[in-house]
């Protein structure tokens, strides 16, 4: 049997001797991303190059994502990267994720990941840190297909085998082989998994993967109006626009809804989820965070004095997850100023973009803020 290995921009395209790539290796793991801000530089050579030699190949995604919802937005932007003949898409759990999500919902992150993937058709696998499979409940994520590293003395052979079931194992990061002159990352399959089920069909394809791609960006419900709701409302409530909703529903007066009317939603569906108050939070700028009212945050939470709620206190929400948003750097800026002005914290800027250095952000420099 040939070599299974995963490729990063750790292995430039140009250093790689293709026509005996194509002879040694059955399949070949091409990682897309690490975290949503940064698109592997190497992955669309890598995948061209598979191609244009015979090798059929997957995909993975570092996760760097810091909740939930984060990791269905890095879930999608995996999805808008990934080649159309990918036979499968994996998801990457290591130390940088754990940084980055905590451990509190690190199991509950990666599934939201694997299942966005999954509903847009693919085949996903996991991929997880040897010490990190049972010590934080990531042996409970539900995947098609588990990846696992152990290395033993890390020599390039496989030596010490994984102490769980799993259906791939990364045996060394120190391989030598005939097609690049560095080392790389080789794997076995030791499960009831055949290659031929690496290799296979993708599950759609081309435009049905666009299709499915959509449809998870963009969930269609329906919504029953209330009295005293206005359109305005109801687009910011569901993370859609005014325009929207009157095309949606053929409405001509945006002024003209009446309760008890059924219109159709397309935008982010309302979730629920808890917020921990922190010092200097208001009710009304909670609010106005998720997109909901304060009178829904007082019926949701029992509060009957909007103006008395406390840090540490936790808040159930209802309302459009936060989507991810991004700022420039411009000159003269600093991370305190723009935590502020984006309403958050420098320690939350620091980790959503892995800054080693506060005090060091250069103009032009693109930081998710949300």
């Amino acid at each position: 049997m040939g070599q299974i290995v995963d490729l990063s921009h750790h292995q430039p395209a140009n250093k790689i001797n293709w026509k005996q790539f194509g002879k040694d290796v059955d399949l070949a793991i091409i990682r897309v991303q690490y975290g949503s801000l940064t698109e592997d530089r190497e992955h669309k050579n890598h995948a061209a190059n598979c191609k244009k030699h015979g090798v059929p190949f997957g995909h993975y995604a570092y996760g760097c994502f810091v909740s939930v919802n984060d990791a269905k937005t890095e879930a999608r932007d995996f999805l808008r990267r990934a080649d159309p003949a990918a036979k499968f898409l994996a998801l990457d759990v290591e130390g940088d994720t754990v940084k980055a999500c905590g451990t509190k919902n690190l199991a509950q992150a990666a599934q939201a990941f694997i299942d966005t993937c999954k509903a847009a058709g693919h085949k996903v696998g996991l991929y997880v840190s040897h010490e990190l499979y049972k010590k934080y409940g990531m042996d409970k994520v539900r995947a098609d297909f588990l990846w696992l590293p152990r290395y033993g003395a890390d020599n390039g052979k496989p030596e010490k085998k994984p102490d769980y079931p799993c259906d791939l194992w990364q045996y060394s990061q120190n391989c030598r082989v005939a097609w690049y002159p560095g080392t790389v990352d080789l794997n076995l399959l030791i499960g009831n998994k055949k290659l031929s089920y690496f290799t296979g069909a993708v599950k759609k394809t081309g435009e049905k993967i666009a299709k499915s791609v959509k449809k998870v960006n963009n969930m269609t419900a329906t919504y029953t109006v209330k009295p005293g709701d206005t359109l305005s409302g109801i687009a910011k409530k569901y993370g859609t626009t005014v325009a929207n909703l009157q095309k949606l529903n053929g409405i001509g007066n945006p002024n003209k809804i009446y309760a008890g009317q059924k219109l159709k939603i397309s935008g982010s569906a309302p979730v629920k989820q808890y917020y921990t108050v922190k010092v200097g939070d208001t009710l009304s700028g909670i609010a106005a965070k998720y997109g909901t009212s304060v009178a829904t945050l007082q019926k949701l939470n029992g509060i009957s004095n909007p103006n008395k709620i406390y840090a540490g206190q936790k808040l159930k929400i209802a309302g459009s997850a936060p989507a991810a948003q991004y700022y420039t750097v411009k000159t003269g800026d600093n991370l305190t100023k723009i935590a502020k002005r984006f309403g958050t914290s420098v320690s939350h800027l620091v980790a959503l973009n892995k800054i080693k250095n506060p005090n060091l952000i250069r103009a032009g420099q693109k930081l998710r803020v949300k």
